[in-house]
């Protein structure tokens, strides 16, 4: 397992980015699947930089497990924020029109729906999101 920790700040995302696809690249991640994972990635790794931190800045930690003999990928986001489980939210009613529809939700929902499991956890002060991905 790789693990990586940057300021939680918008501007870091290329860097998440960057280094997620490096390890990714390591097991020869089909182009489809990495496109999946990258969009979950700048979703989960946005809202921590976005949320997270009330009354500032702090980090994120990302781990990247790989499992070449499935071949399959565990990806994991650790902060220190403020506690927050996305996957408590129900859904979003997606039959309604985009006007009729409440706001927010639909990123984390599109993670839940590209991701084969997706796993919230709050341990020792920190929120743990672990992503998991098959192909």
């Amino acid at each position: 397992m790789k693990e990586f920790e940057i300021e939680a700040i918008k501007e870091n995302l290329h860097t998440v980015l960057q280094f997620i696809n490096g390890q990714l690249a390591l097991i020869g991640c089909p182009m489809k699947i990495q496109t999946q994972i990258d969009i979950a990635a700048e979703e989960i790794f946005i809202n921590i930089a976005s949320y997270a931190y009330t009354d500032g800045t702090g980090t994120a930690v990302v781990c990247v497990e790989l499992h070449p003999e499935l071949p399959g990928v565990d990806i994991t986001f650790i902060d220190r924020g403020v506690p927050y489980d996305p996957l408590a939210k129900a859904d979003p009613d997606i039959t309604l029109s985009a006007q009729d529809r409440q706001i927010g939700g639909l990123g984390i929902f599109m993670v839940k729906k590209s991701m084969d499991e997706v796993k919230y956890d709050y341990l020792n002060g920190c929120n743990i999101l672990t992503l998991k991905k098959g192909w």
